[in-house]
Order: C-alpha cells, then sequence, then structure tokens
C-alpha cells in the first residue's frame, strides 16, 4: 500500500476520533452568541470586532481565532483572507452564511423566527454525550437499559421531569424545531391542508405548530393531544384548543391527524397501536380523512442529508431503543395498523411529508 495512501487513512481516522470536537465547537459558538455577534456586525465581523462584542475573559481572548479556525473549515462560518499559517486570523473577516443564519437569535432575519441554536444546546447536553460516550459499553452488555439509561440512571422523560435544566433545555428546543418546521411546512405543503376543517396535532406540546397551521389557514380548527403534564397553562387561542390525554389509548376525530416527530421516538409495535388510533380517529362520519406524517424516511441522493438520518437514528437508538425507518419500515407499520396507501413527499430536508389513508 502507497505511503500516501495510509497517510490519508490515518489522517481520516483521526479525523473521525476527534469528531466530537466539531459538535463541542458548534456548542462553544452557541454559548458565546458568535453568530448574533456576527449578526450585530451586519453580517461580517473580523477577530477584532469580534473580541470586542463577545464575553470573553482577557485570558480566553488569545484562543478564539482557533475556535473560528475550525468552526470556518467546517463551513459554519465563511472566512475571508483567513490567516491560517500563522493562526492569529488578525486579517480574517468571518461572514455569516445559510447554516449560521440559523444561529442569529434576530427574529427579524429572513423574516421569520427560526434559530436553532437551542437544538444545537440539547444535542450537546452532558446527558446526551454521556449516551453517546457509553454506546461501546451498551452493544457489549446484554441488559435492557438504554445507552441514555447506562449514563444517566433515568429515561430521558424522566430526567426532563427532574431536572429543571435539561427540562427547559429540551421544552426550548422543541418549541424551536416547531416553529422552524411550521413556517416551511405551510410554505412547502400547503396543498395538505386545503379544503379541510379540522386537525388534531398529536403530541403537540404547547401548540406552535398547530397555531403556524390556522394563522395559514383560518377555516382549519387545530387541537392539541398531549399529556396533562405537558399542556398545563395552556389555553386556547387563536382556534387553537388544548386536549389532555394519551394518543395510545384515544385520539379525537378529524379530517387531518398530524403526527410530526413522534413516531421515531417508539417501537413498531408502539407505532401500529399510535396509528390504530389515527385510524379510528378519521373514519368517523361519511368523510374519511388522512394521517399526515413528519418524520425521516432514511435515503437521499444527498450524502450530507443520508448522514444526518443514520447519525439521528444511532441518537434514537441511544435514547429510546427507536429508530429513523427507511420506506420499507414505514409500509410494514402501516399495513399493520390497516393503512393501505401512503405517498412520500420527501421535501423537508432530512425529514419528508407522508400523507397516509384508507
Amino acid at each position: 500500500m502507497a505511503s500516501a495512501e495510509l497517510l490519508q487513512a490515518e489522517a481520516d481516522l483521526m479525523r473521525h476520533s476527534l469528531g466530537y470536537l466539531k459538535s463541542m465547537a458548534l456548542h462553544s459558538a452557541v454559548k458565546l452568541g458568535i453568530a448574533d455577534a456576527i449578526h450585530r456586525c451586519g453580517g461580517s465581523a473580523s477577530l477584532p470586532d469580534l473580541l470586542a462584542t463577545l464575553p470573553l475573559p482577557p485570558s480566553k481572548q488569545p484562543y478564539l481565532a482557533r475556535l473560528m479556525n475550525v468552526l470556518a473549515t467546517e463551513g459554519i462560518f465563511v472566512a475571508e483572507d483567513a490567516a491560517v499559517a500563522d493562526g492569529d486570523g488578525a486579517a480574517c473577516v468571518y461572514h455569516l452564511n445559510t447554516m449560521s443564519r440559523l444561529l442569529v437569535s434576530d427574529t427579524g432575519i429572513n423574516g421569520s423566527a427560526w434559530p436553532q441554536s437551542s437544538c444545537i444546546l440539547m444535542a450537546t447536553t452532558p446527558q446526551m454525550v454521556g449516551s453517546a460516550l457509553q454506546l461501546g459499553k451498551w452493544f457489549q452488555s446484554d441488559g435492557e437499559a438504554t445507552p441514555f439509561v447506562m449514563a444517566n440512571g433515568r429515561s430521558p422523560y424522566v430526567v426532563a421531569a427532574q431536572d429543571a435544566e435539561f427540562n427547559s433545555v429540551f421544552n426550548e428546543a422543541m418549541a424551536a424545531d416547531s416553529r422552524y418546521l411550521a413556517d416551511l411546512v405551510v410554505r412547502e405543503c400547503s396543498d395538505v391542508f386545503k379544503g379541510i376543517t379540522s386537525l388534531v396535532d398529536v403530541a403537540g406540546g404547547t401548540g406552535t405548530m398547530a397555531r403556524a397551521i390556522t394563522k395559514a389557514f383560518p377555516h382549519v380548527k387545530c387541537s392539541v393531544l398531549d399529556l396533562p403534564h405537558v399542556i398545563e397553562g395552556s389555553s386556547a387561542q387563536d382556534n387553537v384548543e388544548f386536549i389532555a390525554g394519551d394518543m395510545m389509548v384515544f385520539i379525537p376525530s378529524a379530517d387531518r391527524i398530524l403526527l410530526k416527530y413522534v413516531l421515531h421516538n417508539w417501537n413498531d409495535a408502539d407505532c401500529v397501536k399510535i396509528l390504530t388510533r389515527c385510524r379510528e380517529a378519521i373514519t368517523h362520519g361519511t368523510k374519511e380523512g388522512k394521517v399526515i406524517i413528519i418524520d425521516v424516511v432514511v435515503g437521499s441522493p444527498s450524502q450530507d442529508i443520508l448522514e444526518a438520518q443514520l447519525l439521528m437514528d444511532m441518537q434514537m437508538m441511544s435514547l429510546f431503543m427507536a429508530k429513523e425507518r427507511y420506506e420499507q419500515d414505514w409500509n410494514k407499520i402501516f399495513k399493520e395498523a390497516g393503512f393501505i396507501n401512503y405517498k412520500i413527499y420527501p421535501i423537508l430536508g432530512v425529514r419528508s411529508v407522508i400523507e397516509l389513508y384508507i
């Protein structure tokens, strides 16, 4: 084997084994508010600009250039005239790109409130990272505990119920993701909501998605079904009502049942049970409705999207012993739940919209 090939392989192994530092660099960028700082400078900022703006103690300021080098190399920011050779970054100007604009908290950017910073913080909590560190041990053990439980002693939902800080980060991440998806779903999937009068958002949390739907389609009455402690304090507004209940037991009737990022948390048997309740909810009356699923369908011509999907699958395995599904996996549980027909629209990046009907 040629020396060049061996050395490239060594570099690739090093890059993969140190890949966790990419996540921690992104985590640091969010905690420091680097994207916001660049945005406040008009979308471009030099290293001195950042040093004058960011909440860095003097002892840490000499290290910022090295963090920015990693972030720019990974494509999170754009570096112009980078002085990588000496590493001081003094002559470098950093620009926002599409990725880093999703980290800006200013609700005016792009005309929408889409900041994804809380999702980054959720993915990089000690609890999440700790569960990933247990994967090797988990594969070698014969127990039923998930990597998350091995690391934290409790399931994610129990940790959220008992740890106020983790619960806050979790809720903020879920709300941010809902705001982001709501705008895209209304923009890209408007046909799904035409001609209907009612919709139930199953496990819809505090109603972010439901309110976005009723805002875009005022004729649609939306109900949010979730557990009592989740919707506690939420009141009906903007044509959205809240119903306390368990989706495993009963789902109210409607023209459309929405399952946004719900089924990937559950094993196949539980998914069949949830979908059976959905089928019962859309078959009341003379007009049969549809189930709308927003979730991952693994497989994409984009290597970046496919990689994201497979990493999300590993995360679901670590958290819940659940999974992201390929189309054949979806087809299987659809049939077991009594559905015959479905259409998949791969229009939401790593996620797809699935229309499911009898």
